[in-house]
């Protein structure tokens, strides 16, 4: 577990934020920035973050602190996964495969978008890393089953399905910027996607031996009937405020919805988690993994895998910071009397978590 090349480079990740901010051109800036329509989800996934306090103890022996966690029963360096994120070529040219390397370097786990280069197959011949697959269904149930087969062919540990995309938002970065992303541009099918229901999801449990997870669920009801359904993972998710504008923010979701789910299933949740703190918020609150979607790609923009696997390193000092001051020396010893509700110190946006971007006119 030798560090990064980029520790005097970069020494916060505000710095690696801003170099991604650098390198991408307007197009696939706000691509990675933006949000659906007024971007008030977006919004309140960081202000739902913001909207929690911590509640520290003390005179407790935190000499030795373990931030290492499990997700399906394997050992991960720190509790997060690369999220899924459509067209990662976009900000490095590697893509997929680039993440995959990262991903085998830190030891966390990588679920890759069936919308990024250079594919599943490619990307599970890039590195021996803990992968997951999630698709967007574009076929029918051969083709869903077809998926399924090379996914597990290609040693992808769960199959995940997005359920939060039956009709595709609007945009408004993309649509001013005349910005088309290249998955965008060939695809086809919605009409599948539109039409994935519950019966899908109980023929997929009866027919596949692969852990399902379904991301995109943003209520305790559906949280339920996923456990009902047999579902190993429920990943609570709104697209990072990209589809459904008015949303509610993850955090303030992920509550309902471990209740509803009541250790029937592994939770993963993403929404503007940015930062240490914000990974040891959702633990205690009950989930098992984080996803890092925008924040893993200004990693691979900033630097590739060196800076992507840098972004790790920092969110791991800086939960390792956390826990210590909380007087905490595991992340299993974490629950919600670690946590309490608090006002917002500043308005949120896609950046907010980092403000020295703000002071330097980002």
């Amino acid at each position: 577990m030798s560090p990064s090349n980029l520790e005097s480079r970069f020494q916060t990740l505000h710095e690696i934020v801003r170099a991604a901010n650098l390198a991408l051109a307007p197009g696939p800036w706000d691509y990675l920035a933006g949000g659906t329509e007024t971007e008030t989800t977006l919004r309140r996934n960081r202000q739902a973050l913001d909207s929690i306090a911590f509640r520290p103890r003390v005179l407790r022996n935190v000499s030795k602190i373990d931030s290492t966690s499990t997700l399906f029963g394997r050992k991960v360096r720190i509790p997060v996964m690369i999220a899924p994120v459509g067209s990662v070529e976009t900000f490095e040219p590697g893509g997929g495969a680039t993440a995959a390397k990262a991903s085998a370097e830190f030891e966390v786990p990588q679920m890759l978008s069936s919308v990024c280069n250079p594919g599943l197959e490619a990307v599970a011949a890039a590195a021996d890393n803990f992968r997951i697959f999630q698709l967007y269904v574009r076929g029918d149930d051969a083709w869903v089953d077809e998926h399924v087969k090379r996914a597990r062919d290609n040693g992808y540990a769960a199959f995940c399905l997005t359920v939060d995309t039956a009709t595709y938002s609007r945009r408004e970065r993309d649509l001013a910027r005349r910005f088309v992303k290249p998955w965008r541009a060939r695809a086809t099918g919605q009409e599948f996607q539109a039409a994935l229901n519950w019966d899908h999801v109980k023929r997929f449990k009866d027919l596949h031996n692969i852990p399902l997870i379904l991301k995109g669920i943003a209520t305790a009801e559906d949280a339920a009937l996923a456990c009902d359904h047999g579902v190993d993972g429920v990943y609570v998710s709104n697209h990072g405020g990209r589809q459904l504008d008015h949303g509610r923010g993850s955090a303030e979701v992920l509550p309902e919805v471990v209740a509803a789910v009541n250790g029937r299933a592994t939770v993963i949740v993403d929404g503007a988690f940015m930062r240490g703190t914000d990974i040891v918020k959702a633990i205690a609150l009950g989930a098992q993994a984080v996803g890092l979607g925008r924040l893993s790609c200004c990693g691979l923009a900033a630097a590739g895998q060196a800076g992507l696997v840098r972004v790790f390193e920092l969110l791991e000092e800086e939960i390792r910071i956390c826990l210590g001051l909380l007087g905490v020396n595991r992340l299993s010893a974490l629950d919600a009397s670690y946590l309490h509700p608090a006002s917002p110190v500043r308005p949120a946006h896609v950046t907010s978590a980092f403000p020295l971007l703000d002071e330097e006119g980002y």
